[in-house]
């Protein structure tokens, strides 16, 4: 009997590039993402996210090789007559092709594509190399966590902490040295009963204390900024620390602490007097924070128009501050209307390697901000 058979070799890869191609395209967005993380760091959509799970990123179009073509002459530009080598230059198009002749422009724009990408993959991004510097071990026993650990293992004990396992083993072990083979009898002396101790785990417990200007020559530029620093910044904070307190401080020309979300929504107009926030800080240490059980941070955002009389107060009251936190950030935001600062040029006395100050022009500067207060690395140079 004779028969036809057809055998075939499918290639199973191509199943697959459907996914290949995806997880291709992801990771380039990813890629393009990072490198442009100081533009979608102060994207108003996502500050304005409210929290959503997904937010839609726009970066610039990922660029792929491909032909381009004379779409004037609706001719190909390019073609060789096979004779080429490397440098000759193929084709090109007409010499006036992309200069500007007035009027409406013919040339194509810059294309941006829109990515979805979760808050926390975004979050993950930009925290990779962020930390809390100078941060230490604070041992306070009413913030340890209680917990029990069984070390080891005893002839006595309840019935609920029988070690079935060892009082096997125990049994077998006995029964081998009497001559007997496996398991063939279990005796008072075999139990074996688990022991715990209570264990004390300490952690490095830490305050961040959030300070923004809210006067009235804080306008929308200057807090949106102020408010897109802080926003990352609490962010990273319950992203990469479990044992962390936030308190949100307000001012114009008297301070006051608020709720998060007044922190974020609320303003005010009046003068400025930054020496109340820091005089405020103070107190809420003093009462609350005791610097042997606390890491102390303080971070500072201000358009820096404070009265020139209390410039003095507030350097003597952040050399206060540097005495008991681990770092003080002082952030000053220069709007469309900037004058020299004051308060920028007065906190130029203060020599403490433990106060930062960090300048905003453009909301391109947050993400280095960010890297700037919350850089873990050896070297801190100042601004």
């Amino acid at each position: 009997m004779s028969g036809k058979y057809i055998i075939s070799r499918e290639d199973w890869s191509l199943h697959r590039k459907g996914e290949i191609d995806r997880q291709r395209h992801q990771e380039k967005v990813r890629e393009a993402i990072k490198k442009n993380l100081a533009d979608v760091v102060s994207e108003e959509s996502i500050i304005m996210s409210d929290g959503k799970k997904v937010i839609r990123v726009p970066i610039r179009s990922i660029e792929e090789y491909h032909f381009r073509y004379d779409m004037g002459k609706m001719k190909h530009a390019g073609q060789g007559s096979g004779r080429s080598k490397a440098g000759d230059v193929l084709g090109s198009d007409s010499p006036g092709a992309g200069k500007g002749k007035g009027g409406a422009g013919e040339e194509p724009g810059v294309d941006y594509y829109e990515a979805d990408i979760t808050i926390d993959e975004l979050a993950e991004l930009i925290f990779e190399d962020l930390g809390l510097p100078h941060l230490e071990q604070k041992k306070k026993p009413e913030l340890a966590s209680d917990a029990v650990e069984f070390k080891d293992v005893r002839k006595m004990g309840i019935s609920s902490n029988i070690d079935r396992k060892r009082t096997i083993y125990e049994a077998i072990k006995r029964n081998a040295l009497q001559g007997k083979k496996g398991l063939a009898s279990i005796t008072r002396e075999d139990l074996r009963f688990k022991t715990w101790d209570d264990t004390f785990k300490y952690e490095s417990s830490a305050v961040v204390l959030a300070m923004m200007d809210t006067s009235g020559s804080m306008g929308p530029f200057e807090k949106y900024i102020a408010r897109s620093f802080f926003f990352w910044m609490v962010r990273f904070l319950r992203t990469k620390y479990q044992n962390v307190q936030i308190v949100f401080l307000a001012h114009h020309v008297e301070a006051r602490e608020t709720t998060e979300e007044e922190f974020f929504t609320k303003g005010a107009s009046g003068g400025t007097r930054c020496s109340s926030v820091y005089k405020l800080a103070l107190e809420i240490i003093e009462n609350r924070f005791p610097p042997r059980d606390y890491n102390i941070y303080a971070f500072h955002f201000s358009d820096g128009d404070n009265l020139a009389s209390d410039n003095e107060k507030c350097i003597k009251l952040v050399n206060e501050l540097l005495k008991v936190c681990n770092l003080v950030g002082y952030g000053e935001i220069e709007g469309p209307y900037y004058y020299t600062s004051t308060l920028r040029s007065a906190y130029k006395k203060i020599t403490s390697p433990r106060f930062v100050c960090v300048t905003i022009k453009d909301k391109k500067d947050v993400y280095p901000a960010l890297k700037k207060f919350f850089s873990v690395g050896p070297d801190r140079v100042r601004q």
